[in-house]
């Protein structure tokens, strides 16, 4: 606990502490110094002491009843009273002994150092990092707490230490100041760190002990730092380490020198400043090695609590910072950044500008064929023409659609119509959205005074007068007063989605047309002036036009051939279907011995493993097949890699592939019209067991055969949104 040093008043007890800093030559007066005593309770009291010209002052400390034992510590002005105590400083002891009877106590001047002197300039200084934080496209991220570390490693473990956080502004700027200490006590120092194990650090350290066999069957990572380690490598010098189970990191210099005598040498250990083959005195440094993390609270999903944006690791330190640190820093795609403005010349006006990730590019509008700015060809499709394995892809399942959200001045609210042609806008044949078909979806906002974020929803549930339409941000806005926004509240996450389309098992798969019509609301609340809004900057309706391809996946409990499915291993869906027709053996003297499923058979290498197998999508959306064979323990070889794959024969209502891929690049290649590859049956043989083989040795083996289709389902990208597998297991005697 420290306390101001009193006056004399009801004090009886004084000491007098003079300061001379004589011996420093040149000597200017240019810092104050800390003088701070502390007693055998641990209370301190302290006063900075200004110096004169000459090098002389004096601290005084008054006490109310005889001290006893004390210790008075001289350091920087700017350093804390606790501070003091833990920095390796001038101290001096006053024993008990000393006062007598005696109610003040003048000690002999302490003498300052030059050594000192000039060291408390930087062993406690003023730090500040200024900087901002964006998203990818550069729009500022608001709202996000930024964290600074200071960051320690040696050997394979690593330390973070908190230095300080902000939290940016609406232009996603940031400003941390802090004051940094070092020359601490090692002991204390270390004290303060929790350590853990580094993978990182696993990866680089333990190729180097590799290099010597022995060393490398010495050590094994542990979650904590620990001397065996260092025991086993040193070997007969490991006495000079001593048994004690804790670390002392003031003996880790003379440690080092004895572990480079029998580690091997590695520059790029020494490169990436690793203990031993790097020098390490942590407790001496003056500059911070800072790393930022960086969290937001404005996802919009039930979670609760912040997201991680940014995360840097060890290797994004940046070393020894100066005293004035500008940084940019980059957040992931999860963060929530102010979305760029939209050029709206013409007030009322909408463009729909995507579908699912239309801010991450694959989702533009011009990326998706028959669209504005976009090939005119295959319609509906992403990415169309790119002749990619996931190229040509449609959308399945919940899309979002996004538009110039900011752009509808004077609409109240909207609502979607569909059609299967690009009629004219007013053209009877356009139809209203199904309301099962108007998914909710939400937005956010961070409001600066109070802080907080908020996700308001944005529904088409509730009708009005028999429409189910969505409110506009503008209508949204002047609904919810004060007239603050665009400066107090700014809209940040989700601002340009107009609608989740629900297509499940509310549109046949085919191509759609979609359109935004605006509408306005009356006094009475009644919905008038409908018109479909023109696209920003032409006199053009708005549109979109999408390939939709849902699948069925029905109960079981088998498929189409009769097949087990249990919608965990083989789905109960022909999109696509998967199957395995024949799998059989064929001798030298060809002839045929069918592989039953949980049978076993006997090969030889003049032998051939023969497989007949379904891979097909009737839609003509499959992306790729794979077909592989497990076995033993996590062992699995790719069989269309030492195989001959060719088309099969029609079987069971699935038709010969007229290209055989494996995938949809490699199909368009072999014919295969854009934007449909249907696969179909497909014949493969690979040599049976010796060099190459698909048997290595005895054992048992399981078929896996795995197809996947193009389509983009739920807006996710990964390839198994519509994805089916089979299976076949048997026994091989070699």
């Amino acid at each position: 606990m420290a306390r101001t040093s009193p006056g004399r008043g009801e004090h009886q007890y004084r000491l007098i502490v003079p300061l001379d800093a004589s011996a420093i030559e040149n000597f200017k007066p240019d810092q104050r110094v800390k003088a701070a005593v502390q007693d055998r309770t641990g209370a301190l009291q302290s006063q900075l002491v200004e110096l004169d010209n000459a090098g002389h002052g004096r601290a005084t400390f008054a006490f109310a009843a005889q001290p006893g034992a004390l210790v008075v510590i001289l350091g920087p002005s700017n350093a804390s009273d606790q501070d003091l105590t833990r920095l390796q400083t001038i101290t001096v002891n006053v024993p008990a002994r000393q006062w007598g009877e005696r109610p003040e106590l003048t000690l002999p001047a302490v003498r300052i150092a030059p050594y000192y002197w000039y060291w408390w300039f930087v062993w406690c200084r003023e730090f500040t990092i200024r900087g901002v934080v964006v998203c990818a496209n550069g729009q500022p991220v608001p709202g996000a707490t930024v964290c600074a570390y200071d960051v320690d490693w040696w050997w394979w473990w690593s330390s973070t230490q908190l230095i300080k956080c902000a939290t940016t502004d609406a232009n996603g700027a940031f400003e941390i100041k802090f004051t940094w200490c070092c020359g601490w006590w090692p002991w204390w120092w270390w004290e303060q760190r929790f350590w853990r194990l580094e993978p990182s650090l696993v990866e680089r350290v333990v190729p180097v002990l590799g290099r010597d066999s022995e060393l490398g069957r010495m050590v094994r990572p542990t979650p904590q730092p620990s001397l065996a380690d260092f025991r086993q490598l040193l070997g007969a010098d490991a006495a000079l380490i001593g048994n004690a189970s804790t670390i002392d990191p003031a003996a880790l210099p003379a440690l080092r020198a004895r572990l480079l005598t029998r580690l091997p040498a590695a520059a790029e250990l020494e490169r990436l400043r690793i203990w031993p083959w790097w020098p390490w005195w942590p407790w001496w440094d003056c500059a911070p090695d800072v790393i930022f993390r960086v969290t937001q609270n404005c996802a919009l999903t039930a979670a609760v609590g912040s997201t991680v944006i940014l995360d840097e690791t060890i290797w994004d330190a940046r070393w020894d910072i100066p005293t004035t640190l500008n940084v940019t820093l980059v957040a992931g795609d999860n963060a929530c950044c102010v979305p760029q403005s939209h050029p709206c010349q013409d007030g009322e006006c909408l463009a729909l500008t995507g579908a699912c990730d239309e801010q991450a590019g694959f989702g533009r509008l011009d990326n998706i064929g028959g669209n504005t700015g976009a090939p005119a060809g295959p319609v509906g499709y992403q990415s169309p023409g790119a002749g990619t394995t996931y190229s040509d892809r449609p959308y399945a399942g919940s899309v979002s659609l996004f538009g110039t959200a900011d752009c509808m001045d004077g609409v109240d609210y909207y609502e979607f119509e569909w059609n299967t042609s690009l009629a004219a806008p007013n053209d009877p044949s356009w139809k209203t959205m199904p309301p099962a078909a108007n998914g909710d979806f939400m937005r956010s906002y961070i409001q600066f005074v109070p802080f907080g974020f908020f996700n308001p929803t944005f529904s088409a549930s509730v009708p009005i007068d028999g429409r189910h339409v969505y409110e506009t941000l503008q209508h949204y806005e002047s609904a919810h007063p004060p007239a603050d926004w665009n400066s107090n509240r700014i809209w940040i996450g989700n601002r340009d989605q107009l609608i989740w389309w629900l297509t499940e098992n509310n549109f046949a798969d085919g191509t759609y047309y979609l359109h935004v019509k605006g509408w306005n609301i009356d006094g009475a609340g009644h919905l008038i002036n409908p018109r479909v809004l023109n696209i920003c900057g032409s006199e053009n309706p708005n549109y979109i036009v999408l390939q939709v391809d849902n699948r069925f996946v029905g109960p079981g409990p088998t498929d189409l051939h009769g097949n087990p499915c249990n919608n965990v291993v083989h789905y109960c869906t022909d999109e696509p279907d998967t199957a395995f027709a024949n799998v059989y053996i064929r001798r030298a003297d060809h002839t045929i011995v069918p592989l039953a499923a949980c049978g076993s058979e006997q090969v030889t290498s003049a032998d051939t493993l023969v497989i007949d197998f379904v891979a097909y999508d009737p839609d003509g959306h499959l992306g790729e097949f794979e077909l592989q064979l497990h076995y033993d323990v996590n062992l699995v070889t790719d069989l269309l890699s030492i195989g001959t794959l060719s088309a099969g024969a029609a079987w069971g209502g699935v038709p010969t592939a007229a290209q055989r891929g494996p995938n949809y690049h490699d199909a368009l290649l072999q014919g295969a019209a854009s934007p449909t590859w249907q696969g179909g049956m497909l014949h493969l043989e690979v040599p049976a067991s010796g060099p190459g083989g698909a048997f290595p040795y005895t054992c048992c083996y399981l078929l896996k055969l795995n197809a996947f289709k193009r389509t983009i389902v739920n807006c996710s990208y990964s390839r198994d949104g519509q994805a089916n597998s089979s299976e076949y297991s048997f026994t091989i005697i070699v």
